[in-house]
């Protein structure tokens, strides 16, 4: 049976990628900073008869809590198929890049782009163990400098210096990643899941958590024949290699 781990898994698009991946046989390590609350969205899942889902606490700020999931999730599987680093924060509003604080960057730099880094490397061993592991970072289109710089696109004044600063560090890392592990059966890719209806916009967006989880999922199943290295945003650009970054 393959394995997967997502983090931020206890709700929104991270419990939608979890459910996905599950249907389709994959045994889902379903990780998240609180065990309680991520226990319960496993139980919810084993509700609807998802029964291959399994709670880890990870909080992807702390390395030791990375290394004990690490261990756990060592005991568990010889090998992990699929890595989706899914958790993220916005940091709060405003985000001015004149008046956002450094601690403003630094907490969310911690989780977006630090935390990406610290679970990558923890269970690189493990994925490097699978046939043709899979790793998805979860972006957004709004870490596009290409789309940020234009002054004709409907979301130009839609600034959020912090956030999307850390999610285009993350796409550069992934670029990094990809390849670090170019000669190997890896594909490694940034995955903007759309503007979602989520806590993380306050429920506001043109896509459903379904939607964008399919999106996220798809990426982590792709075949040998799948890209690497890309970013894709296929709410706004159905055409990976059409996406500007």
């Amino acid at each position: 049976m393959k394995s997967a781990l997502v983090t931020g898994a206890n709700k929104g698009i991270g419990y939608e990628v979890a459910s996905i991946l599950a249907s389709k046989g994959i045994q889902v390590f379903m990780a998240a900073r609180s065990m309680e609350k991520v226990q319960a969205a496993v139980e919810q899942l084993q509700a609807s008869g998802i029964t291959n889902v399994e709670a880890v606490q990870l909080d992807v700020t702390d390395q030791q809590s990375v290394v004990a999931a690490r261990i756990y999730i060592t005991g568990k599987v010889k090998h992990l198929d699929i890595l989706v680093n899914n958790a993220g924060i916005s940091g709060g509003f405003p985000q001015s890049a004149l008046n956002a604080t450094i601690e403003q960057f630094k907490a969310v730099y911690d989780t977006n782009v630090f935390g990406a880094v610290r679970v990558t490397q923890a269970f690189i061993d493990l994925l490097k163990a699978a046939p043709d592991p899979r790793i998805v970072n979860v972006s957004t289109a709004m870490a596009s400098l290409t789309l940020a710089a234009d002054t004709n696109s409907p979301a130009y004044d839609s600034k959020l210096a912090v956030y999307q600063s850390s999610k285009s560090a993350l796409n550069m890392y992934t670029v990094n990643l990809a390849y670090d592990l170019r000669e190997t059966a890896f594909k490694v890719n940034m995955v903007c899941p759309g503007y979602t209806q989520t806590d993380f916009t306050n429920h506001q967006g043109t896509s459903t958590v379904e939607e964008a989880g399919q999106r996220i999922a798809k990426y982590a199943l792709i075949g040998s024949d799948g890209p690497t290295g890309k970013y894709i945003s296929e709410e706004y650009f159905p055409e990976p290699e059409s996406c500007p970054w």
